[in-house]
């Protein structure tokens, strides 16, 4: 899922050209997913959940289309006043105490933050949805 179509058509070529026939594209929205209902059994959102504009919204569309009990994984730039890059301060629009308040708002619970040494400037939470 993205918003930007010539990403998913790049996607759908990429794919289709490695033989990848389980990958389907999907064209969202800034406030929805437009993944069908229960849908899905994992999220996977990579450097994006910053640029959510109606965090809440989304958030809770993204429950939906997950079964019962799916998980969501948000990796995203730590925020971190006087330690992250000005970029960073200046383009990520909430720190990671905001995102998990967000998230759990929408009907998740935070299930762990993975610890991976790789990640210099991010952190990975895992979510699972409320049943």
């Amino acid at each position: 899922v993205d918003i930007v179509p010539a990403l998913l058509d790049w996607v759908a070529r990429t794919s289709k050209a490695k033989g990848l026939t389980q990958v389907t594209t999907v064209v969202g929205g800034d406030r929805g997913s437009n993944l069908p209902t229960a849908s899905v059994d994992v999220v996977f959102s990579s450097d994006t959940y910053h640029h959510f504009e109606f965090p809440q919204t989304m958030v809770r569309d993204l429950a939906r289309a997950l079964v019962p009990g799916g998980t969501m994984y948000v990796l995203d730039f730590e925020r971190i006043p006087g330690k992250s890059s000005d970029w960073i301060l200046g383009h990520v629009r909430a720190g990671k105490e905001v995102v998990i308040r967000e998230i759990e708002g929408a009907g998740f619970t935070l299930v762990r933050e993975i610890e991976l040494p790789e990640l210099r400037e991010n952190y990975l939470l895992e979510f699972r949805r409320d049943p």
